[in-house]
Order: C-alpha cells, then structure tokens, then sequence
C-alpha cells in the first residue's frame, strides 16, 4: 500500500522505505517518475554520511547509465542531485519477479530467466556487479523484463564478486521458489552463457566454491 508522502520538499507517492533510501513516485515534466532518496543517518559523523550519501550516489547513477548503455533493461535515468542525494528515474510499471516466479508456465519461465541471465552476463562482461540479484529487483512488463535497485551494486571484474553476485541469486531460487529452482537456474545460465560464454564454466565453479564455504561455516556453527 502507498502513501502521501512529503520530504526534503519533494511531494509524491511513497513506494518504500528501505535502510539507505526512501522511494517516491513523482511527476517528471508530465513523466512518472521515481526519486530514490537517500535518507541522513544521525548515528553516523555528519561529515562521514554526507560523503557515503554522495559516494553512494555519484556509482548507482554510473552503473545505471552504463547498464542503459549496454543494453541491459533498467529505469533510463533522468536526473542526478548531489546535494540532497537524490535520483530521478524512469517509473517502471510492472510485477516483482518474486510474485509471480512460482506460477509462471515453463515457456515464460524460460523466457525470463533466459533474459535474466544475458542481462547479467553482459553486466559482469563490462564490470558490473548488481549486488542485490533477487526476484524482488526483477520488474515483469509489458516490454520485458527490468533491472531494478543497483544501490548495492559496484564496478568490478572478479570472479569472486560475480560468483557472489550469482549465488545470492541461486539462494533466493532455492528459498523461495524452490519448486522451480532448478529449471529457472538452468535457464539463467543458458542466458548468461549467451552473454558471456568465456567465463561460464568458471564462474560455476566459483559458486559451487562459494557453496561449500558456506556450508563449513554452518558445521563449524554447529559444532560450537
């Protein structure tokens, strides 16, 4: 459910909250729009979270547009504010993955996921990591699927950052929609492969390592 909201002058629909930032649908110049607004944290140094707020800023609106340019889906970016940290983005109308995942035929389940995954390979072939891969920042539209939420995501090229970035994916599959985990992860990887198929097997690897880390942690838990 939404909300009236008015903050930092900006009046409009609220969308959410969450920990980092506040989600406001607005009118752009007769666009709907979203402005995500990262919130002041008062536990933290005035100085230290005014640079975080920009820091954080200045790299979702750079990974956003390279995404854009890349063609990967995400909400075109209209605006940039560095004094009251704000974006201004394209609204985009459309269903969480999450909803929707469980009771998607095998046909649209292999189209998302397919497209998914070529999305995310062509992010990590150009140093892109989203950072926060959930069906909940997966928009179902009219026009395909979108990227969404980047405000977890960085600039890197590691195998370890992209396997991070995968796995976290595989978890929530395994989690919450467990009934078609294995499909849906078999075709994000036939998507991804499409993308960026010098890296695939590798990449695997890295998550099935990942896997196994995280499984010791949990007997090492266990045992004390």
């Amino acid at each position: 459910m939404s909300h009236g909201i008015t903050t930092t002058g900006i009046s409009g629909e609220l969308i959410s909250i969450g920990a980092e930032a506040i989600l406001v649908k607005i009118n752009w110049y007769g666009l709907p729009a979203i402005k995500k607004i990262r919130v002041s944290k008062a536990y933290r140094h005035p100085v230290l979270d005014r640079h975080l707020r920009v820091k954080r800023t200045i790299s979702e609106a750079k990974l956003l547009t390279e995404a854009h340019r890349i063609g990967v889906a995400v909400p075109t970016l209209y605006d940039v504010d560095l004094k009251e940290c704000t974006l201004t983005m394209e609204y985009i109308d459309g269903i969480k993955a999450r909803d929707i995942v469980n009771s998607m035929d095998r046909r649209d389940l292999k189209d998302l996921f397919n497209k998914l995954g070529y999305y995310v390979g062509l992010l990590h072939k150009v140093g892109i990591i989203h950072g926060d891969l959930t069906t909940s920042n997966v928009l179902i539209t009219e026009r395909g699927p979108f990227l969404i939420d980047f405000g977890l995501g960085a600039f890197s090229n590691y195998l370890e950052d992209r396997g991070v970035d995968v796995h976290l994916l595989l978890r929530v599959l395994e989690s919450t929609h467990y009934k078609v985990a294995k499909e849906a992860f078999e075709y994000f990887v036939e998507g991804y492969r499409e993308a960026f198929p010098s890296i695939v097997e590798d990449l695997l690897s890295k998550i099935r390592d990942i896997r196994m880390r995280g499984r010791y942690i949990i007997r090492k838990r266990v045992q004390y």
